[in-house]
């Protein structure tokens, strides 16, 4: 695999021609911003020619987080907006692009470029017919097609919408009025992406793309005169998704090429953010199908806007499969082709030859037949088109027949059996496979027998542990949650913490004491006379220190008087880190203090996000370097010296991947005075190793999607490569369910994917994934969706350990 995962543009061969005739409005980047990044400006340098004049541009502005939108929407007029993704498109002048520029927590400013749409024997070639004598159609599976619409009534496609959607953005400016049938810029539900429906039934063959590369995908010819046979997946489904809007102006189709369709980038970011609510929601999508695009990149495009939808679909289990452009580029791809994580896809002919138009190079990851695909047609007809649009729908096709063949598989199996099954077909510059369906079928190894109930994994200490599970307060009545703490060895903390959120209509009703597990009971919040009505949400710390940690805790809420009623919302227990050393010690001039803690009862390794507070005065900050050493010998460099420090406090909080190092044992602290002339002080260090939570019961929806919360605070920097996710779960059937983390930023990392092979039982397991690129603090979630109808379960409880 050349890369990561797919990418690529497309283009009609008929309309390439007026690729180059866009103007300044419509310009598209021709390589990869790289001289943007490398300078610190977030904005793509074009943009400000194209605004000298006064004028104003569409642009996508991508946030470091969704909390910084607010801001970066003040720098111009707001003309779409995402549900999910750091992202806004904005029409701005040159003073929004320097206040976009200025602006904190901006990643990146480009152009909302509008760009245009780019079988009977093709699908014999790539062994879809073998695929089909092996009983495999992609049953069971959704095709994603973002592009002009789709014919729904046309007897190729003959009851395969299952779902539908319209984004076609309306700018006078551009000229851009909306294709939805209503008018309206998005639209929803049945009919909304039907291509003879609304104003696509005055551009005539200007929308007939999508219905083409619908029928490639997943058209069915069974009893019909005159169609193809099949498509590649006959058996799968197709949610169609319209795009595309209708330019009026010269200045964007090309002389004489006024009306046609073309696609904002915007566009096709909420098409990609709707096939991922789709697609969380239970619609069986396996890939999302990109016949569109613009640009000559010769490197990945890591800064496109469209990688943050993309990437959030791979983390889903949905490939996006894009094609690669028709300017006939030797050594480059179209963008959003160029994204690492979706699938390139290039264009070669019957014999196994490149398509003349097809862009190509080392950023492509598959070929397949582009050249004279026969497919439907809105009016009940079929017809012959060009172009690498009409390759990509074979590859997202195949995939649907992969994934009914090897269900337990993931997205990035699927790709490698694909590429590694190939033909390879050589040119100037690269080798890349033109897909074989059939030999992707044969090749692969047999699908392994059910799989036993796995042993249970040590659930991990937990340093914060949460209970959100709504318990009605009867009115002058008593109601009790119950919190089980395992894994720490002797006596609760003397500052143990107690965190209480609850509403009441009379909250003064209210007495609040927290059980241990031997029955002591330390009271909370007593009965007043002054709160009224409203929510409380405290901390309490409590002496617990002459019970036992481990055992079941109880918060006993009491209504001590009639007349109101309550909820306890949640609650949650803290046990601050026990391995803390205190008291002031002497830093020796020019010399080395060794400081050491002792850690037991934590099983395994150490956190991959292990917390290092340091808490130290000296007279010259920068003669001072600190180092953590592990139990092993390794050494974290914590703090190194600088000639800019000066006297001071150094107070501290240092994350370090330790996860290479077992936990117990002892942990040092070197500080080292590195120069004569001044000393110091070590008043104290702790380490924390934190980890978090929620012992809530959920019963799992058949099928359905549960999300369980967790809430992370006071850790430094991103999550680590190798955060670790215990899930506890029992289920009638373990290979229903897929199983995601959502991070505070939105993003979805894969923790389980479904399996045919997984039978039922319980799920005890750690998993590890890697979420550096997410930040540690915020709330994150776990997400367990059960995929099919008749089995159901329970999701126990989960933990997340930094």
């Amino acid at each position: 695999m050349k890369r990561p995962l797919w990418s690529s543009a497309v283009t009609l061969a008929l309309v390439t021609a007026s690729l180059g005739a866009l103007p300044a409005h419509a310009a598209v980047p021709q390589s990869t911003p790289a001289a943007t990044a490398a300078s610190g400006d977030p904005v793509d340098p074009p943009l400000y020619d194209e605004t000298a004049d006064g004028g104003t541009v569409r642009v996508n502005v991508v946030t470091e987080n969704r909390t910084d939108l607010s801001g970066a929407a003040s720098a111009g007029d707001t003309v779409q907006t995402f549900q999910t993704l750091p992202l806004v498109t904005l029409k701005v002048d040159r003073g929004g692009l320097d206040e976009l520029a200025a602006q904190p927590g901006v990643v990146s400013v480009t152009e909302d470029v509008p760009v245009p749409p780019t079988l009977d024997q093709s699908v014999p070639l790539i062994g879809g017919d073998k695929a089909a004598a092996a009983g495999k159609t992609g049953a069971g599976s959704a095709i994603a097609v973002l592009d002009t619409g789709v014919a729904t009534g046309h007897p190729f496609l003959d009851g395969k919408v299952v779902a539908e959607a319209c984004f076609s953005p309306a700018d006078e400016e551009y000229s851009a009025t909306s294709l939805c049938p209503g008018g309206t810029p998005a639209e929803e539900g049945p009919g909304t992406a039907d291509a003879e429906a609304g104003a696509c039934t005055t551009m005539g063959a200007a929308c007939s793309h999508g219905t083409h590369v619908a029928g490639i995908a997943a058209g069915d010819g069974t009893g019909l005169t005159g169609a193809p046979k099949r498509g590649v997946a006959p058996g799968a489904d197709i949610v169609a998704i319209q795009v595309f809007s209708r330019f009026a102006s010269e200045d964007f189709c090309g002389p004489g090429a006024a009306p046609c369709v073309l696609s904002f980038t915007s566009a096709q970011i909420a098409g990609l953010e709707k096939v991922l609510k789709l697609r969380q929601a239970g619609t069986p999508i396996v890939t999302a199908n990109l016949s569109l695009g613009g640009g000559r990149y010769t490197t990945a495009c890591d800064r496109d806007p469209r990688k943050l939808a993309i990437d959030n679909l791979l983390g889903a289990g949905v490939a996006t499969v894009v094609a690669s452009g028709n300017n006939g580029y030797g050594d480059a791809v179209s963008a959003p082709a160029c994204v690492p994580s979706a699938i390139a896809v290039g264009s070669s002919t019957d014999d196994d030859q490149l398509s003349s138009f097809g862009n190509r190079g080392a950023l492509l990851d598959v070929l397949a037949p582009g050249t004279g695909i026969v497919s439907a047609l809105p009016g009940d007809t079929y017809g012959s088109k060009n172009g690498t649009s009409m390759a990509a729908p074979h590859v997202a096709g195949a995939y649907a027949v992969l994934r009914e063949a090897f269900p337990a598989k993931s997205v990035a199996e699927l790709e490698t059996l694909l590429e590694s099954s190939g033909k390879a077909v050589t040119y100037t510059g690269a080798t890349t496979p033109r897909i074989d369906l059939g030999q992707a079928l044969g090749s692969a190894q047999p699908e392994p027998q059910p799989e036993p109930e796995p042993q249970p994994s040590a659930k991990p200490r937990a340093s914060h542990i949460v209970n959100d599970t709504d318990h009605a307060i009867p009115d002058a009545g008593t109601v009790e949650s119950p919190i089980t703490v395992s894994g720490i060895s002797g006596s609760a903390p003397k500052n143990l913490r107690v965190s209480v959120e609850a509403t009441h209509e009379w909250r003064g009703d209210m007495k609040i004491d927290l059980v241990a597990p031997g029955g002591t009971v330390f009271p909370l919040k007593a009965m007043s006379g002054t709160e009224d009505g409203g929510t409380l949400n405290t901390t309490y710390t409590v002496d617990a220190s002459a019970s036992a940690a481990n055992g079941a805790w109880k918060l006993r809420v009491q209504d001590g008087s009639e007349g109101a009623t309550g909820t306890l919302k949640q609650w949650s227990l803290a046990f601050p880190t026990p391995f803390t050393k205190t008291g002031a010690v002497a830093v020796p001039d020019n010399a080395t203090l060794t400081s050491e803690i002792t850690v037991d009862g934590i099983a395994g390794n150490a956190p991959a996000a292990l917390q290092v507070a340091v808490d130290a005065v000296h007279e010259w900050r920068g003669d001072v370097r600190i180092d953590l050493v592990a139990p092993n010998g390794t050494t974290f460099p914590l703090k190194a010296p600088s000639a800019t420090e000066d006297g001071g406090v150094i107070k501290t909080t240092y994350a370090v991947d330790a996860s290479a190092s077992v936990a117990n044992g002892t942990w040092k602290l070197k500080v080292q005075d590195t120069s004569e002339g001044a000393t110091g002080t070590l008043d104290g260090w702790s380490l924390t190793f934190p980890s978090y939570e929620n012992q809530t019961k959920h019963t799992l929806p058949d099928p359905g999607t549960v999300d369980v919360p967790v809430t992370v605070a006071g850790l430094a920097g991103n999550a680590p490569k190798k955060l670790r996710v215990y899930v506890d779960a029992t289920h009638e059937w373990r290979g229903d369910l897929e199983i995601n983390l959502v991070a505070p930023d939105g993003k979805l990392y894969l923790v389980k994917p479904d399996s045919a092979t997984e039978t039922g039982g319980t799920i005890q397991h750690v998993y590890t994934v890697d979420a550096s690129t997410s930040p540690a603090n915020g709330v994150w979630k776990l997400r367990v969706e059960d995929i099919s109808e008749g089995a159901t379960g329970t999701l126990n409880g989960w933990t997340l350990t930094f």
